[in-house]
């Protein structure tokens, strides 16, 4: 005890304290890989400097009381600042493990549906009852809540066989059936309707199948993410929560960079896009029918990047998958965003909630709630959906902007919370880290160039709805464009350069959309049969696993009380 009433004792535990600590957070500097040489090695210098002098001071001065007590101090807050950034250095380390994490399942969620005034409450009191199910699409998800079903309690009801997704909601509606079984991926479908705008406030869920399909995501890496061009996907969620369930992809963004020229090209695609599906390893999908784009979400991101691949003839080499939750965390973890609002297109309120403040022009600070409804706004402009893409990548562009500024330093522990759970990405971390690395060593200067592929509306058929619905026909030339100005930013020039399609060069890949024979709505018939679009190799029955309950109601999208009736079918 004598001995540690010793004042110099105190201040050899703390040089000691010190030293460990500057190994650890060294360690953890180094681990990370973040830091070019330049940088790394001088910082580790300078902190083994700080350990030598703190040694030397204290054989030199040690029975100078005052340098013995600076000693010790400073020694202690070196040594706490040091664990802290330690642990910060840690927790990054964890959250690039986590976010390139490749999953190898898609997570299911699908729900037996009932009226809020149903006098049916569990699946016991289902027995005698009549229960819609779809008859063509989803079939591999109904028959996996059907089986869960009867494992949890063994009953017998009646099924009664619907064409599509709406019909459920019409016989639900208008008591011709008891209860439906939905897959929750398509409830946004039924929401966008007019007449069931409500659906998730007068129904409730008595029973939800939670299970796993397979699923393979894998990247189309380049040697080095520094100084070779790359395409990254970009695919949006409809939905709040968990960024690995599927929903539909309203934002679908292809982001070419180029690392040597600095350079960085937004293409967008709008969510109704007619389109060619590639269902990749999907179990219940249209497989090369035309439907919309954001239905491919559906399906998996796997879907989504090879029916972009095939649109507009490129390699997508990465996949960025975000949701509406990811947008509000990130945005309020880096304290708001400022995006410049062009001339005549201020918004007073927004459609996606009319609670929320609009945008003016000029300069506008966001919150993560504010930048979201920004970004789905669209019956607000008359170039709507258009215009709403432009928006998404403004605040693409601001987001990316606020986290490659200094000000990332006082927000930096709140945006590795967010971004735990905000995305899941196919680039590894060590591209990221290099990524970073080069940020930090090169300090580009970022080029950003923006294009999206447009259209003309039409009511056409979608087989993931098994009706009609509204759809943007694209232009082929704009997809034509399209793929020639991603290519020219991949092989070093200005997309802005690229005015017209270069018909000889991209002869043979033209987006060709043929709306003719059984792909096309005639206006009341769909001509041909309903396909079947199940196919159980796919099913992975061996993941089934327990998930949280998805917050119904939350997705809802706002519907244009001022559009024509046979616009009315619009998903």
């Amino acid at each position: 005890m004598k001995y540690l009433k010793d004042r110099n004792t105190w201040v050899w535990i703390c040089y000691i304290l010190l030293v460990l600590s500057t190994a650890f957070v060294s360690f953890q500097v180094y681990a990370l890989g973040v830091f070019p040489d330049k940088v790394l090695y001088p910082f580790l210098l300078v902190l083994g400097l700080i350990c030598l002098i703190a040694f030397l001071l204290n054989l030199e001065f040690k029975h100078s009381k005052k340098v013995v007590i600076g000693v010790l101090v400073a020694s202690v807050l070196l040594s706490s600042l040091y664990m802290l950034g330690a642990y910060y250095i840690y927790l990054t380390n964890g959250t690039l493990a986590s976010v390139t994490t490749i999953k190898n399942t898609n997570d299911n969620n699908v729900s037996v549906v009932v009226m809020n005034d149903s006098d049916t409450h569990t699946l016991e009191e289902l027995a005698g009852k009549k229960i819609g199910v779809l008859k063509n699409i989803d079939k591999g998800g109904t028959e996996k809540a059907l089986e869960q079903i009867q494992k949890e309690m063994p009953v017998e009801f009646e099924q009664v066989e619907l064409d599509s997704v709406p019909q459920e909601a019409k016989a639900l509606y208008s008591g011709e059936v008891d209860a439906v079984i939905l897959n929750e991926a398509y409830r946004t479908n039924v929401t966008e309707l007019d007449d069931y705008a409500d659906f998730s406030q007068r129904t409730r869920v008595v029973f939800q199948a939670h299970f796993k399909t397979s699923a393979t995501n894998e990247a189309l890496a380049v040697s080095d993410v520094t100084t070779k061009p790359y395409n990254i996907l970009i695919s949006g969620n409809d939905t709040y929560g968990d960024v690995g369930e599927l929903s539909r992809s309203d934002v679908n963004m292809v982001v070419t960079v180029n690392p040597m020229t600095s350079t960085v090209l937004l293409t967008s695609i709008p969510r109704d896009s007619y389109v060619p599906v590639d269902c990749g390893d999907a179990y219940a999908c249209a497989e090369g029918e035309l439907d919309k784009i954001t239905h491919t979400g559906i399906n998996g991101i796997t879907s989504t990047k090879r029916t972009v691949e095939k649109l507009l003839n490129i390699d997508i080499n990465y996949t960025f998958r975000v949701n509406f939750s990811s947008v509000t965390n990130i945005v309020d973890s880096l304290g708001g965003i400022d995006i410049e609002v062009p001339e005549g297109q201020a918004v007073e309120t927004f459609y996606a909630d009319s609670t929320l403040e609009g945008v003016t022009e000029g300069w506008n600070h966001l919150n993560g709630e504010r930048a979201l409804s920004f970004a789905r706004e669209r019956y607000a402009y008359v170039d709507g959906d258009n215009q709403r893409v432009r928006n998404q990548q403004m605040v693409l562009k601001a987001i990316f902007n606020k986290a490659t500024s200094p000000e990332i330093i006082v927000n930096y522990a709140s945006l590795l919370n967010a971004l735990e759970s905000a995305f899941d990405t196919t680039l590894s971390q060590d591209e990221i880290t290099s990524f970073i690395k080069y940020q930090i060593q090169a300090m580009p200067g970022w080029k950003f160039e923006t294009y999206q592929v447009s259209g003309e509306g039409s009511t056409l058929f979608c087989p993931s709805l098994g009706q009609a619905a509204y759809v943007t026909v694209l232009d082929e030339n704009t997809v034509a464009l399209a793929h020639d100005k991603i290519q020219a930013v991949l092989d070093g020039k200005d997309a802005d350069e690229v005015t017209e399609p270069q018909t000889e060069e991209s002869e043979g890949n033209l987006y060709q959309q043929d709306l003719t024979g059984t792909d096309v709505y005639s206006g009341t018939e769909y001509d041909g049969d309903y396909p079947d679009y199940y196919d159980a190799s796919q099913w992975d029955t061996s993941a089934a696993g327990d998930m949280e309950e998805p917050p119904y109601g939350s997705t809802e999208d706002i519907y244009d009380p001022d559009q024509s009736a046979e616009d009315s079918s619009q998903d």
